[in-house]
């Protein structure tokens, strides 16, 4: 596999490629956010440090969404849950904070991987309508009232999830076991925030509809109105 490592530590990106490089895979190491914004086509999965010095890490992070959906894990020394949330929110992946294990970042980049690779599409309804809402399950495109809204590739997963049965009420912890592939996070705030991530950017709060103590379900798609 080809990592991209954006990372300005010399010491630790020495340790981490070494480390990688062990279990086979391929090392480009970027010390700076353009080249790695240059870089990342070639890239299979990339390690992100928010600390860099031409730019902030999650503005590197978003504009590495708006032009790829490559696995990406944030490393960095930021633990405040303001920068969690964020790094969540703009689109990666995970989330480790320094100093860490390289045998945690490891299971950590195999657990991304595994949820990569689950179908998210089962058989059922391939376009689904709720209110203004029509999600597109095979084209994994979403429009409101016929405008289309972009998410993040994990906040449609877990649209896509309710959305395969409408109705259903799927729990926390399916969720998590479904999309994250890690029921160890039924403690984080990861699956709230992808939540209200799908609400904010579609302008539909009851998109997806909370029943306390239950789970989740698609709900009826009403959406405030001027989204």
């Amino acid at each position: 596999m080809h990592v991209l490592l954006v990372e300005d530590d010399n010491r630790l990106a020495a340790a981490l490629t070494a480390a990688l490089a062990r279990l086979g895979h391929q090392v480009v190491r970027a010390g700076r956010a353009d080249d790695a914004l240059r870089l990342k086509d070639g890239a299979d999965f990339v390690l992100l440090d928010l600390g860099l010095p031409d730019m902030d890490g999650l503005e590197a992070l978003r504009r590495l969404r708006r032009a790829s959906a490559v696995p990406v894990i944030v490393v960095t020394a930021r633990s405040e849950e303001r920068d969690v949330l964020r790094g969540l929110r703009g689109g990666a992946d995970d989330y480790l904070v320094k100093p860490f294990r390289t045998a945690e970042l490891i299971a950590r980049m195999e657990a991304v991987l595994r949820r990569g690779t689950r179908p998210l599409t089962a058989p059922g309804p391939v376009v689904v309508a709720a209110g203004g809402v029509r999600i597109d399950l095979a084209t994994r495109r979403l429009e409101v009232d016929g405008r289309p809204v972009t998410l993040t590739r994990r906040e449609f997963d877990v649209l896509a999830l309710l959305a395969r049965e409408p109705g259903v009420v799927r729990s926390r912890e399916e969720i998590l076991d479904e999309v994250w592939g890690d029921l160890l996070l039924s403690a984080s705030r990861s699956l709230d925030v992808h939540i209200a991530g799908i609400r904010a950017k579609t302008g539909c709060p009851g998109l997806v509809e909370t029943l306390r103590g239950t789970g989740y379900r698609l709900g009826t798609g009403e959406c405030t109105s001027g989204s």
